[in-house]
């Protein structure tokens, strides 16, 4: 098997499981689908030296988190503002049984307004279960700041969430 099939075998059986990790960075199918595209082009690049890691689906999420703050970090010097594209998928769609469309656009909606490193780290320690030791080797950052970052976060998320959930009950 050539190298080239063996990273699209790889690509295709990863495909779902970064999408959604990474529309959980980006809030929207759009952006996701890019960010996985933008990883999967890294990880080709150095696909021999990729393929003899010890666990590649850890080093996917590794390039596909840094992709995004990379990409983040790009975005608020170079963008000029513009009229915003409504994204018309489905907000639960792909996540499977239990996520109906007002929880996941609950969700979406309160991470897209963490600063990008807290919603990375909340993404990866909930959302793909990994330690505070896995989430900080895969962001480059301290355990300290993994954990300081998950506490402001969440605390954040709580408040985002539970006004949500008044309003919604108050309709």
């Amino acid at each position: 098997m050539s190298d080239e099939d063996e990273f699209r075998e790889f690509a295709a059986s990863r495909q779902k499981q970064l999408l959604r990790s990474a529309y959980l960075l980006c809030g929207n199918w759009h952006s996701a689908e890019d960010l996985v595209q933008t990883a999967f082009g890294q990880m080709f690049r150095s696909w021999r030296r990729v393929r003899r890691v010890e666990y590649p689906d850890a080093y996917a999420k590794q390039v596909l988190y840094r992709c995004h703050l990379t990409a983040n970090r790009k975005k608020r010097f170079a963008t000029v503002p513009i009229e915003s594209v409504p994204d018309l998928a489905a907000p639960g769609a792909g996540f499977g049984a239990g996520f109906d469309d007002g929880s996941v656009a609950v969700l979406t909606e309160a991470l897209a307004r963490l600063p990008d490193r807290a919603r990375a780290v909340v993404v990866l320690r909930f959302w793909d279960d990994y330690s505070v030791a896995q989430t900080a080797d895969a962001l480059g950052i301290s355990q300290g700041t993994v954990k300081s970052q998950t506490a402001r976060a969440l605390a954040l998320l709580r408040t985002r969430i539970g006004d949500s959930l008044n309003d919604i009950r108050q309709d």
